[in-house]
């Protein structure tokens, strides 16, 4: 039997979040650690992603890829969720739970996510516009609404549905973007969700993992 291959992600050389963990590869990191499972790095820069070569990866020119084999993957849920299915520890034995586990996911990128990037499209394109002082309070107030349901949803538990899922690792590196706002201190149950997920053994080794890339590109060249 030959050997199992060895995935393939690829990264940005130079990340935008300043190694603090919020580039989507780190949540294919996270995976692949939580799972154990062996990976290799491929950087790339941001003009390199609009390539045809990368292209060929990835239609829209973003990161993370994941190639395996003959195996290419493109947007980081889809390639947590072929990690989860391909290893244990991410996705429950259970079908309903599996399920439930899915759909955490699919909440997590859907419903969640798409208000706090509104929120980062506002911050850091729209600032000089004459609408933002108005704007940015509706966003947030959005944000606001979501973090309130799925706080009631969360209550005392540790996790969302049981134990550690797959779902709860999309929903941590979502609510992840918010920590700089403020807004998740509002939710003390969340922020504790939020630090239990970075306390895990497997997020801090993908993070160190992410944080070495940005440290290395900030290195002279000899």
């Amino acid at each position: 039997m030959p050997p199992p291959l060895t995935p393939v992600i690829t990264v940005f050389e130079r990340s935008p979040d300043r190694g603090k963990g919020l580039a989507r590869d780190m949540r294919v990191r996270w995976a692949l650690e939580e799972v154990g499972q062996a990976y290799e790095v491929r950087l790339v820069s941001f003009g390199a992603v609009k390539e045809p070569v990368h292209r060929a990866l990835h239609p829209f020119g973003q990161i993370p890829t994941y190639e395996e084999g003959t195996l290419v993957l493109f947007e980081s849920g889809a390639i947590v969720f072929h990690i989860a299915e391909r290893h244990a520890g991410l996705l429950p034995d259970d079908a309903h739970a599996r399920a439930r586990a899915i759909a955490w996911m699919f909440a997590a990128l859907n419903t969640v996510e798409p208000p706090i990037l509104d929120l980062q499209t506002t911050k850091f394109m729209e600032r000089d516009k004459t609408w933002y002082e108005q704007r940015l309070p509706i966003v947030e107030d959005r944000i606001r609404d979501r973090l309130g349901e799925l706080s009631d949803r969360l209550g005392n538990a540790d996790w969302l549905d049981g134990a550690f899922s797959a779902g709860d690792l999309i929903m941590v590196s979502v609510l992840l973007r918010l920590k700089a706002s403020g807004l998740l201190d509002e939710y003390p149950n969340l922020s504790a969700y939020v630090a239990r997920g970075e306390a895990r053994p497997a997020y801090k080794r993908a993070f160190a993992a992410q944080l070495a890339v940005f440290v290395a590109s900030q290195s002279p060249i000899a």
